[in-house]
């Protein structure tokens, strides 16, 4: 039929697709009481989970758009900072030297401060 007309196929599939768009207006409902059963935590993620469990496509922006216009905003906690204890340089190190620092022969014992030794720059 497309050779016949002189349509490619692409053009034919497009007008198809076009006229076959969802309304989003029918799955309010899917939205919002999924949020309320939720006491108002579940965010457009969530949702949107729950709503591919029941085998409806949507998008996370349009839930958002359905979550907008019924006025739904879902609580949200803010990450506490929480202090944690570094293990870093708590290791005790013997004290092999004792502060004796007179040698019997050169480059016996070297001391720095580890501030100034390069290592693999």
């Amino acid at each position: 039929m497309g050779q016949i007309l002189k349509i490619a196929k692409s053009t034919y599939y497009y007008q198809i697709n076009k006229y076959a768009t969802v309304d989003v207006n029918n799955y309010e409902q899917e939205v919002i009481s999924p949020f309320n059963d939720s006491r108002k935590i579940y965010g457009a993620r969530k949702i949107k989970a729950i709503l591919t469990r029941k085998d409806i496509i949507l998008s996370r922006r349009k839930i958002l758009q359905i979550m907008i216009k019924n006025q739904l905003v879902f609580k949200y906690t803010k990450l506490k900072y929480r202090n944690h204890k570094s293990m870093v340089n708590n290791d005790e190190i013997s004290n092999v030297l004792n502060r004796e620092f007179n040698n019997k022969q050169p480059n016996e014992v070297v001391v720095s401060d580890l501030t100034y030794v390069q290592v693999g720059c």
